[in-house]
């Protein structure tokens, strides 16, 4: 039985150390009543100020679409990968449609992610 223990507890932290974890810019988001919860493979960060972000690297307004497609290219399951828009508040739509259109083209799911709303 000790042994059982040893080796959930290595499948625990080989696991852990493996995992993929994709850091969220703190942006002030949209409010929305949506309680869905997504995986999170691509992060796309779209900031007020202009500033474009892929997976929290800087890219430039240029060369957004192709960062995009190459992280959906390295990604390991693509039929599984989801982008996920983070547009700050205030954000042109012309920005986000961007996006969700290149997600369309890539064939990938694109959500936008939302704060709770405040009561």
């Amino acid at each position: 039985m000790a042994s059982l223990t040893d080796i959930i507890f290595l499948l625990l932290i080989f696991f852990m150390l493996t995992a993929t974890f994709v850091q969220i810019k703190n942006v002030d988001l949209p409010e929305s009543d949506s309680k869905t919860v997504a995986s999170t493979a691509i992060a796309v960060t779209l900031e007020r100020g202009g500033a474009f972000y892929v997976n929290n690297t800087a890219v430039p307004s240029l060369a957004l679409d192709r960062a995009v497609r190459d992280a959906v290219l390295k990604s390991d399951n693509r039929e599984e990968t989801t982008i996920t828009i983070i547009a700050e508040t205030g954000v042109p739509f012309e920005h986000v449609s961007r996006i969700m259109r290149l997600a369309s083209e890539l064939r990938t799911k694109a959500i936008l992610a939302t704060q709770p709303r405040k009561n």
